[in-house]
C-alpha cells in the first residue's frame, strides 16, 4: 500500500479504511481523502462497489460510472472477500496501520464476519470505528436498511418540499440524506480523533440518513416545536423571510434574498416599486410573511419587465443577495464555480482525461494533495 508518511493536506498521515458503497460511506471517505488522508477503499468481489457499474449505462466513463468517479477520487482500491478467512485476515492486516474504519453496511454484515466494533475495539483500542446506517444503531428501526428516499420521507422533508399549496410529497432532487450522513460521519470521525489525542482511545461514531434528514429540518422543526404549526410547501420561498424566493425576469429566472427590512427598502427603490415600500401589508418581515402571496404577485410584476443580467447587476451594486437560477451545465461553466476549482480535470490510465468535481474546502496554509482519479477495481 506504500509507506506511511507526512503527506500534503491537513489530514496527511491519517489512514482510513473505507468499506463504503453507493453514496453515504463514499462521501465520508471522499471528504477525508480530499483533505489528505490515505483512504483505502475495500470492495467486494467480483465487481466492487455497485456504484461502479450499476448506473454505468446512464453515466459511463468506460471502466466505471461518472458518479463513482465523482465520489471516489483520491482513494485506493483493494478487493477483499470478507466472507473468506483470507479476506478477513487481509483486512485485519490493513487495520494494523489504520486510524479509522468507516462503513455503511448493515451492522450484522460486519458482525457476522467478526468485524463488529466491540470485536475490533479489543484488538485495536485506538481505532475510530464509524458506522453510517439508515436509522442509527439503536431504536426500533436499527436493523432496517435505509435509502435516501425513505429518509427524506420519514424526516419530514418531503412534506414541505414542492410547489406552494401542493398536497403531494416531493423529494429533494439530490440524495440529501446520503450526502448529509457522509458529511456528519466525517465530522464525527474528526471529533473522535481529537478526543483520541487526549485519551489514546478510539470510539464508535454512529450516524444515519434519518438523523441527517432530521438535522436538515432544523428551521421547520423549530417552528413546530415552538408553536405547533405544521410546515407546508412554499415552492422556492423561505418560512421565515420574504421576499426570499425565485422570480421570473424578462429573460430567465433569478433567486432573490431580501432577509431584512433594509434590503426590502433597497429592493423597492431599485425596481421602481415605491408603492410596495409604503404598503402596510409589507411593512415588516412578519407582515410580509403573513401576506406572502400578495407580496410575491406584486413584486413579480415589476421583476418580469427587466432583463435578468441587468437586474442581477443592480442587485449586486445595492448589496442585495441575488443570483441566477442555473441548469447544471450552466453551473459547471459559471466563472465563480471555476474560480473556486470546483471542476477539475484528472488523468486516468484507462480513459485519459476526464472532468469531475473538485474539493469544496480550501485552506490558507495547509494546502491539499494533488487530486487523483478514482481507482480501478483492486488497483492497489
Amino acid at each position: 500500500m506504500g509507506a506511511r508518511g507526512a503527506a500534503a493536506g491537513p489530514l496527511g498521515g491519517l489512514r482510513v479504511i473505507e468499506l463504503g458503497h453507493v453514496v453515504a460511506g463514499p462521501v465520508c471517505g471522499l471528504l477525508l481523502a480530499d483533505l489528505g488522508a490515505e483512504v483505502v477503499k475495500v470492495e467486494r468481489p467480483p465487481r466492487g462497489d455497485g456504484q461502479r457499474w450499476d448506473v454505468a449505462a446512464y453515466d459511463s466513463l468506460g471502466p466505471f460510472s461518472a458518479s463513482f468517479a465523482a465520489l471516489n477520487r483520491n482513494k485506493r482500491s483493494r478487493v477483499l472477500d470478507l466472507a473468506s478467512a483470507e479476506g478477513r485476515a487481509a483486512l485485519l492486516e490493513l487495520l494494523e496501520g489504520a486510524d479509522v474504519l468507516v462503513h455503511n453496511y448493515r451492522a450484522e454484515v460486519l458482525e457476522r464476519f467478526g468485524l463488529g466494533h466491540e470485536t475490533l475495539r479489543r484488538r485495536f483500542p485506538s481505532l475510530v470505528y464509524c458506522t453510517i446506517s439508515g436509522y442509527g444503531r439503536s431504536g426500533p428501526w436499527a436493523d432496517r436498511g435505509g435509502f435516501d428516499l425513505i429518509a427524506q420521507a420519514m424526516s419530514g422533508i418531503m412534506s414541505f418540499t414542492g410547489p406552494a399549496d401542493s398536497t403531494e410529497p416531493v423529494k429533494c432532487g439530490v440524495p440529501l440524506t446520503d450526502i448529509g450522513a457522509g458529511m456528519l460521519a466525517a465530522v464525527g470521525i474528526l471529533a473522535a480523533l481529537q478526543r483520541r489525542q487526549r485519551t489514546g482511545r478510539g470510539d464508535h461514531v454512529d450516524t444515519s440518513l434519518l438523523e441527517a434528514g432530521v438535522l436538515f429540518t432544523c428551521l421547520q422543526s423549530a417552528i413546530t416545536l415552538a408553536n405547533g404549526r405544521v410546515p407546508e410547501p412554499l415552492g422556492t420561498a423561505h418560512p421565515l423571510y420574504a421576499p426570499y424566493e425565485a422570480y421570473r425576469a424578462a429573460d430567465g429566472w433569478l433567486a432573490l434574498g431580501t432577509a431584512n427590512d433594509r434590503n426590502w427598502e433597497r429592493l423597492t427603490a431599485l425596481v421602481g416599486a415605491a408603492e410596495l415600500a409604503s404598503d402596510a401589508r409589507f411593512s415588516s418581515t412578519a407582515a410580509r410573511i403573513r401576506n406572502r402571496r400578495a407580496l410575491t404577485e406584486a413584486l413579480a410584476a415589476h421583476l418580469a419587465e427587466q432583463p435578468r443580467d441587468e437586474l442581477l447587476a443592480k442587485l449586486a451594486e445595492a448589496r442585495i443577495p441575488g443570483g441566477p437560477v442555473l441548469s447544471v451545465p450552466e453551473m459547471l461553466a459559471h466563472p465563480q464555480v471555476l474560480a473556486r476549482d470546483m471542476v477539475v480535470s484528472l488523468e486516468h490510465p484507462a480513459i485519459g482525461r476526464y472532468r469531475t468535481l473538485g474539493c469544496p474546502i480550501k485552506f490558507a496554509e495547509a494546502g491539499a494533495p494533488p487530486p487523483r482519479s478514482a481507482p480501478l477495481l483492486d488497483e492497489h
